[in-house]
């Protein structure tokens, strides 16, 4: 089967006065293209600056990214933006939603961005809102709906352009344990009908348990890895 994303050999260190902290350390990581793999660990394991690095938002000092066949650190910045914008989807803890656009506005903003034509990304975003069960809030705006509304329009926004993989940190992190269940509920949907691919990092197991693999980390490395050389 494809690959959504391809990592190997990435290392990601930072200096801190004499010393360095090896935040990820030699991580290697396959995902399928529709699958879902959940990544867990304690705070200050590394899970999150792994992210940020198989995202883009932050350049491993080595190793490579593959994202749906492009290398994500091949180029300049520009390239870069270019790969992210074209084959990631990002769903965060916070919704990062625009306040003053409506749940339509936000999901086609990015479309607009890469240049989509404006009837070509209303309907676009009007297809992904009502997949996600707000074909009924096109026009509210964020104050107006509920915190899992919220949440689904940024489920939405990361997509309607259709990337290769959606990265996702805490999705859940500010909704409460019923509104959590129905969001994981609607990637699963996605993943499966959708055939999206979701990385999602969380603290919660019951979350995890819901997704095909999970990855748990432990001082910058994977667990398995660890394992292996003792």
């Amino acid at each position: 089967m494809a690959l959504a994303l391809h990592a190997e050999g990435l290392w990601k260190l930072y200096e801190s006065g004499e010393s360095v902290i090896q935040a990820v350390q030699d991580v290697s990581l396959a995902i399928e293209s529709g699958s879902m793999v959940a990544i867990m660990g304690p705070s200050g394991c590394g899970k999150t600056t792994l992210l940020n690095v198989l995202s883009g938002i932050d350049e491993p000092n080595s190793g490579v990214v593959i994202v749906n066949g492009e290398n994500l650190y091949a180029s300049n910045d520009d390239e870069r933006t270019r790969v992210r914008g074209k084959h990631m989807g990002f769903i965060f803890q916070e919704f990062n939603l625009l306040p003053v656009m409506t749940a339509l506005e936000n999901v086609e903003l990015p479309l607009l961005i890469q240049g989509m034509s404006a009837s070509d990304a209303r309907k676009e975003a009007t297809k992904a809102l009502t997949a996600v069960g707000l074909g009924d809030r096109l026009e509210h705006r964020p104050a107006e709906l509920s915190g899992g509304q919220q949440q689904r329009v940024a489920i939405a926004r990361a997509v309607v352009h259709r990337p290769a993989i959606v990265l996702c940190d805490e999705p859940t992190g500010n909704l409460d344990a019923e509104t959590s269940a129905s969001v994981i509920q609607l990637l699963r949907t996605l993943c499966k009908v959708g055939n999206t691919t979701f990385l999602i990092v969380t603290h919660d197991e019951t979350i995890a348990q819901q997704c095909d693999s999970i990855r748990r980390m432990s001082d910058g490395r994977f667990l398995e890895a660890l394992r292996e050389e003792e």
